[in-house]
């Protein structure tokens, strides 16, 4: 691309908080809107939001979101003159940028020969080498035999990872520790690539343990401008995926942060990078060296911590980048401000495995005062269909310090309802002593919480307190009998005019309440009292005086389908407290969980990866029957019981919903 580029109306061939991302940078600089959507995003607040929108298949990435054609036919039908691929999907698809270009669009992003060269992690360690980046010792050659890929693996050495050329993600990439486990992890490692990115081959790489994840910023323009906007650390990971990132890396040499810097635009000026891309490295602490991982040739996920330390619009450069503008900045002008971090808050399960969560969103209260990307609201659908990440919360404070404090503030203040999300988690991440004194690196999550990390419940006087919000909901402070009198008959038993009981639904014994609003008192199962002067729920906030000093918490409380669920903020941060009252404990009825001991249900929506069993097969409780998966992970689902299997109820690429059977077992007492 060279000269001026002229366009009014840009594609977004994305969706969610991105495409939200970008249509907030086209209304900056006076551009019209296109949004592509799927069937399942046809209610999406980045379609509504939209100048135009077009609806380009279904549900299935494969139908819609990778869908070339689909892509271009809906540029063309609506005039839009450049696409902007954002992240994911096919930002950093040579073919798809090539194609745009060929269409006579504008591809918002570097060239596709750029995209190309770095999208092989082969290439772009040879790059990196020819630009005088440091790498980490390795295979890279092109002969993929598995007698080459051992001997080479034998010469290197374990510790050392399997990694595909293609993609990223953490997908086909297999540690190593011991040299017997060389060819199966090749293998699957190759395997894996194939099925995820069309490219079975692999490379091996030098294991760095405790090694920390830090990345340059770069931003090119066509006229042979370069200039690097600072570091960011994103060390926080699970399954090679990131958690928490912030900008600029803490605990880091100026001496080691100077030259990663200067790698990252020798690197770009190398391959005539244009548009905003990112230089990933491994930092060893111990011995104060770095290596090069790869160059990702989009806008990454993280971008919003070097804007906030900047001052500066990355999608707002990328637009101008690609109108042919050139940067009007030189190195000397980019200047660093305090510190930022950037929790990415995901649908999932932490304290099993990271499993996804999907379901309708009853409630969103997001903290005020704070940036926050994100592509639902309240009634959105969180699909099995897309990655779990549904929003990032961004802070920015003069320093580190500040900055987690800040976050944590608001994540206590975040309140979200009928999905799981990983906040808890993440707050323990945050105010985890490793993170603090920078004792954290890639794979250290078992460190940090070497037992497992479970999700904190609520303490006694938490539980009075959400028992109290929920009262108050039904029963008016001031009310008299009389002017709530549904409400009573639906929380008091007979005989008992002036108490309210509330049952926990994990416990037998409810939690009673006594008084009013004047003095509103909270009795435990174990007779413990709590009295609170002054009660009252006014919006969505707890208030009272107890013993003369004053309290307030956030506190929202929603209805459920057979129980109230109380989001109530504590010292631990926001929780949810399930509660139901006399009528539902009367309605309630036994279900017997969600299934019977020997039978095999999907937890979640899904597409069937793997069936590892066939009938008659014998197993043991806790073997891998199916692989399952949902939001680009993989998980796989053991049987409940030892047994034989006696009905298999899917097959691969089958798509299942949540809780349907997969495989019967007879138990093993039974045969």
């Amino acid at each position: 691309m060279a000269g001026e580029m002229s366009f009014t109306r840009v594609l977004i061939a994305n969706r969610g908080e991105i495409a939200r991302r970008i249509q907030r940078g086209c209304r900056k600089l006076g551009l019209e809107s296109v949004a592509v959507f799927s069937e399942a995003d046809r209610d999406a607040p980045f379609v509504a939001e939209a100048d135009h929108a077009v609806c380009i298949g279904g549900a299935a990435p494969s139908d819609s979101y990778l869908n070339v054609e689909a892509i271009l036919e809906a540029a063309r039908a609506t005039g839009a003159g450049a696409v902007h691929p954002g992240y994911g999907f096919l930002s950093e698809n040579a073919g798809f940028a090539a194609a745009v270009e060929a269409a006579g669009l504008v591809f918002i992003g570097p060239e596709p020969d750029a995209i190309a060269r770095m999208g092989s992690k082969i290439e772009a360690k040879a790059a990196a080498e020819a630009a005088g980046v440091p790498v980490l010792p390795g295979y890279r050659g092109e002969d993929q035999s598995d007698a080459r890929l051992l001997q080479e693996a034998e010469a290197l050495g374990t510790p050392f990872l399997v990694k595909a050329s293609a993609g990223g993600g953490g997908r086909g990439m297999r540690l190593v520790s011991d040299l017997g486990d060389a060819p199966e992890a090749i293998a699957s490692a190759r395997a894996e690539a194939q099925s995820a990115f069309g490219d079975p081959a692999v490379f091996l790489e030098r294991y760095a343990p405790r090694a920390r994840h830090v990345e340059v910023q770069v931003l090119g323009d066509t006229h042979g401008t370069v200039l690097h906007l600072g570091d960011r650390d994103c060390s926080l990971q699970r399954n090679h995926q990131k958690l928490i990132e912030e900008a600029p890396a803490a605990d880091l040499p100026e001496a080691v942060r100077d030259r990663m810097r200067a790698a990252a635009v020798r690197l770009a000026l190398a391959i005539g990078y244009r548009s905003a891309g990112t230089v990933e490295y491994l930092y060893d602490p111990g011995r104060g060296e770095y290596y090069f991982l790869e160059m990702n040739t989009r806008l990454q996920v993280e971008h919003p911590v070097t804007e906030a330390i900047t001052g500066i619009d990355l999608v707002e450069w990328q637009l101008r980048i690609a109108r042919g503008e050139p940067l009007t900045l030189a190195q000397s002008d980019v200047k660093f401000d305090g510190h930022a971090i950037e929790i990415r808050i995901a649908a999932e399960n932490p304290a099993e495995n990271f499993r996804p969560e999907t379901g309708e969103i009853s409630l969103w209260a997001p903290p005020a005062g704070v940036r926050l990307d994100t592509g639902v609201e309240a009634g959105s659908v969180v699909s099995h269909h897309y990655d779990s990440m549904i929003a990032k919360l961004i802070v920015h404070a003069p320093d580190r310090a500040g900055a987690i404090r800040q976050a944590v503030v608001a994540m206590d203040a975040f309140a979200v309802g009928g999905v799981g999300l990983n906040l808890a988690y993440q707050r323990a991440l945050l105010t985890h002593p490793d993170f603090e004194a920078f004792r954290h690196h890639t794979s250290g999550l078992p460190e940090m919480f070497p037992g497992g990390w479970t999700e904190p419940s609520a303490d006694p006087r938490d539980m009075a307190f959400a028992a109290m919000a929920l009262h108050l909901r039904l029963v008016p402070a001031g009310a008299s009998p009389w002017e709530s009198l549904g409400s009573w008959r639906l929380t008091a038993p007979a005989r008992q005019s002036g108490a309210a009981f509330y049952w926990d639904t994990t416990k037998d014994e409810p939690i009673r309440m006594n008084g009013s609003g004047s003095g509103l008192t909270a009795i435990q199962p174990d007779g413990q009292t709590i009295t609170v002067e002054s009660a009252a729920l006014t919006g969505c906030r707890l208030s009272g005086r107890i013993d003369g000093v004053p309290f307030s918490r956030i506190a929202y409380v929603v209805r459920a389908p057979s129980h109230w669920r109380v989001h109530l903020q504590t010292p631990a941060g926001m929780t949810a407290t399930d509660l139901r009252t006399l009528e539902d404990q009367h309605l309630q009825r036994a279900t017997g969980g969600s299934g019977v001991a020997d039978l095999l249900s999907a937890p979640m929506p899904g597409a069937v990866a793997e069936v590892r069993v066939a009938l008659g097969d014998r197993v043991k409780a806790g073997d891998t029957l199916v692989v399952l998966e949902a939001m680009k992970l993989l998980q796989s689902l053991p049987a409940p019981v030892a047994g034989v299997v006696t009905e298999i109820y899917c097959a691969p690429g089958d798509t299942v919903a949540g809780h349907a059977p997969l495989i019967k077992l007879d138990p093993e007492e039974n045969t």
